[in-house]
């Protein structure tokens, strides 16, 4: 049997059902679209889209972020679960939706590989449905929602916005796909291998061959768990959520996905242009050991933060850092100190680089 692969899927038949809007998991005031996106080796593939529709409140003045669509994008072994995130947006005027990307979360179907892709460029199909469904769909007529969608985005401009692995992808994207993001927001993206460019082109070859080979051979986890002992509530942290969707020691990783992420960090790293203005949150800095410390409450125990913040400069001739002191990896799933911190730098450059 050939090994299953998700650079190439089958256009999705046509569904004797429109998807539709329906309650998300979330609770009230979120709803998610199941966004079709054809077959491939493991059977249907799908994404999922959420979206927050707040209760209405009468405003004295128009919020800074009136006129923009927000489209949030995950890391990896994660999923959209933050509804604090879709609030603070929402309380800025803004429409907030988030991705849950094929085989992830909400998207995850039995007898999937999870978060298995060979290229990034695979999630650009994601990215364009849930375009189409939030009215952005540069094929369609204005305000076109796609299947399933009623949104309205005319006159609207886009803001995306990336967490690790998703800030990576939403990166390339944006540089394969000028113009359509009028601005990004970029929470801690893996910009860079955490062994480095050397390290990175030293790996690089192996995963190349072994994803040719023998392209889902599971590779040592180095996921020790810390991470999640700084975040979930049930072991210090502050966070509820689907430990079946962001397991304690992550996803098995594989030589085809490992390639696709270094072939993303090369590409970051000989520079390419998003074509908007960029905002990059980061920790302030990491603690990356072998054993638990409790700074990996308050720092980045995932990436080198440093390396990130320098290969933020090569994503184009607009680039904010902010490193926020106390941070996480997830910088908002931080402490509420370091959150209202990376909040409040949000609001400041939102008011500054994003479109009006």
């Amino acid at each position: 049997m050939a090994e299953p692969t998700t650079a190439d899927v089958t256009p999705a038949e046509p569904s004797p059902e429109t998807p539709t809007w329906r309650p998300d998991i979330l609770g009230p005031g979120f709803e998610q679209l199941t966004l079709p996106l054809g077959d491939d080796a493991e059977g249907p593939v799908v994404a999922t889209l959420v979206r927050h529709r707040p209760a209405w409140r009468w405003r004295w003045r128009r919020p800074e972020a009136s006129r923009i669509d927000v489209l949030y994008v995950h890391g990896w072994s994660d999923y959209f679960f933050n509804p604090e995130l879709a609030e603070f947006w929402s309380g800025l005027g803004a429409r907030f939706f988030a991705l849950d990307l094929r085989k992830y979360g909400r998207s995850l179907r039995p007898g999937q590989t999870p978060g298995l892709v060979t290229d990034l460029a695979s999630y650009d199909a994601d990215i364009a449905a849930a375009l189409a469904a939030m009215g952005h769909d540069p094929s369609a007529s204005t305000g076109s929602a796609g299947d399933g969608g009623d949104e309205d985005a005319s006159g609207r401009h886009l803001l995306v916005m990336g967490h690790s692995t998703g800030g990576l992808t939403l990166s390339l994207w944006a540089a394969r796909h000028p113009g359509v993001a009028s601005a990004i927001v970029l929470n801690s993206p893996w910009l860079e291998f955490q062994l480095s460019k050397f390290g990175r082109e030293a790996v690089a070859p192996f995963m190349q061959f072994g994803a040719r080979v023998h392209p889902l051979a599971p590779l040592p986890n180095v996921d020790l768990g810390f991470y999640t002992r700084a975040v979930a509530k049930e072991q210090g942290g502050q966070w509820e959520y689907d430990h079946a969707w962001r397991p304690d020691h992550g996803f098995a990783t594989n030589p085809a996905w490992l390639a696709a992420v270094l072939a993303g960090h090369a590409t970051v790293a000989a520079g390419i242009d998003v074509g908007a203005p960029v905002l990059t949150l980061l920790s302030a800095r990491s603690t990356i050991l072998a054993r638990w410390d409790e700074a990996m409450r308050s720092t980045d125990s995932v990436l080198v933060v440093d390396e990130i913040a320098e290969r933020a400069t090569k994503l184009g001739a607009s680039v904010t850092i902010d490193r926020i002191d106390g941070a996480l990896h997830d910088v908002v799933l931080s402490a509420e100190p370091a959150r209202a911190a990376a909040y409040a730098a949000i609001r400041r450059w939102v008011a500054g680089y994003a479109p009006r």
